[in-house]
């Protein structure tokens, strides 16, 4: 049977033990620093399998009742997504994402619809004292000609990283009483202009390994002629670490510019790569085959895989320093930040596209930097006029594309789903129309709101 949508979750480090014949240990291990699992199972049934990995992981698992399976398998050093596969064999699975919320994994025989049947764990533990936001730190956007040291030192921050040219500074503190205290202070600062924690964002989902027919390389010639035209803007994608693919698709791409160091290149496809790729074939579509835009990647997950304000903010001005006037943010949180807020207006006011994502919980509650106004949020389809299961919806959501996307790379194919590749599909279908017509950013908006309207009574 065809595989439904892969959604997966960095995964927590899980061991599964029982004793099976005296010789035997079950064991199941994922690795989610390196995306790595290891696992030698003998003849483990399905039910106790979904309930460790519900208790160690925490999500809500539901499996068809007619779904059954006994598991003898071993591996090493496997991607997450091939060893789902082989654990759960001919079965059905989608793990369907949600923001602040443990996620549903369901298994099932036939439909997803028919797995209604709770593999209750006990609740994990839950970890004290999660951040939302990063310790200790806050950014501050002051007005032009205030000076932040003086700023800092009046409070006691020290000044950790700086952007003269936004205006935008991140501060450190002691602790986190002398975090909450400076913001309530600086609120009332005349030279601050805007103040707010320094927010986190989870990381994107994962691309999985896809097992069913191979898409065909994007048929996209480059053409040089027009490159630096405003009708052939740069695109700027402010993800996660990109990879070459060695193939001619690497002739769209600008060298990438990093705000979070140098980081390693990992094996499995990244989010970034996968929305290059949909970004191009998205282009491909709709420009009948020739463009003369590129796309520059812009690296703000750092090596923990999150990402916060602060890096979103760098990632946007070294954007638009580096000429894009395209922005694709395939990410997201659910915490609003008045200072990131100034940083993409400032970007729409100098007439920078934006397209972000607007979630996966699904909810109408604004998702940011979607919600701020100018950005085009853009929301999933999983099925044509259909809003898909786990997209965010609401009155700040401007349209609705295709949520899956299947790609190629290091000669397999991988797919990906959410709000993201949704948003990567958007700000291709723009691109590539711009290099047609030409027409205003403003007309290719409002086409684009009438042709992907977000489903009726989900706005």
């Amino acid at each position: 049977m065809r595989r439904t949508g892969l959604f997966l979750l960095l995964l927590a480090v899980m061991c599964l033990s029982r004793t099976g014949r005296a010789a035997e240990t079950n064991t199941l291990t994922w690795n989610t620093t390196s995306d790595q699992v290891s696992a030698d199972l003998h003849n483990e049934h399905l039910f106790p399998l979904l309930l460790a990995i519900a208790h160690q992981t925490g999500w809500h698992i539901f499996v068809e009742p007619e779904a059954d399976r006994t598991v003898s398998v071993k591996f090493k050093n496997n991607d997450s997504g091939d060893a789902l596969h082989k654990l759960l064999g001919n079965l059905n699975f989608a793990l369907v994402p949600k923001t602040d919320e443990p996620w549903n994994l369901y298994v099932f025989v036939t439909r997803m619809e028919n797995a209604t049947r709770p593999v209750l764990a006990e609740k994990k533990p839950v970890v004290a004292g999660k951040q939302k936001h990063v310790p200790n730190q806050l950014m501050v956007k002051i007005r032009k000609g205030a000076n932040i040291d003086a700023i800092a030192k009046s409070i006691g921050a020290k000044v950790v990283g700086r952007d003269d040219k936004l205006g935008v500074y991140l501060l450190e503190f002691p602790d986190a009483a002398a975090t909450d205290a400076a913001l309530a202070r600086l609120q009332n600062y005349s030279d601050v202009q805007s103040v707010a924690y320094n927010n986190i964002y989870d990381p994107p989902p994962t691309p999985q390994l896809y097992s069913g027919n191979a898409p065909a390389q994007p048929s996209l010639t480059l053409d040089p002629s027009n490159q630096g035209n405003p009708c052939s803007p740069v695109i700027a994608l402010i993800d996660t670490t990109w990879q070459p693919t060695g193939t001619s698709l690497d002739q769209f791409a600008l060298k990438p510019i990093s705000v979070v160091g140098n980081l390693t290149q990992p094996t499995a496809m990244t989010h970034s790569t996968a929305m290059y790729q949909t970004i191009l074939n998205a282009i491909a579509q709709s420009s009948g085959g020739h463009t003369s835009a590129k796309i520059q990647p812009v690296e703000v997950f750092g090596a923990d895989g999150t990402a916060n304000d602060w890096d979103v903010a760098l990632g946007i001005q070294a954007a638009v320093d580096s000429g894009a006037g395209v922005l694709n943010m395939s990410l997201g949180g659910t915490s609003e930040s008045p200072v990131l807020a100034d940083v993409v207006n400032q970007a729409t006011a100098d007439g920078i596209v934006i397209f972000a994502a607007a979630g996966n919980q699904p909810v109408n509650t604004p998702t940011y930097p979607a919600a701020i106004p100018g950005v085009n949020a853009v929301t999933a389809l999983g099925a044509p006029g259909q809003l898909a299961s786990y997209a965010n919806y609401g009155n700040f959501v401007s349209m609705a594309l295709p949520g899956a996307s299947v790609v190629n790379y290091a000669g397999q194919s991988w797919l990906v789903q959410g709000t993201s590749p949704a948003t990567a599909y958007a700000t291709g279908v723009a691109v590539g129309t711009k290099g047609v017509n030409c027409a205003s950013w403003s007309q290719i908006e409002g086409a684009m709101q009438q042709k992907f309207p977000v489903p009726q009574g989900q706005q």
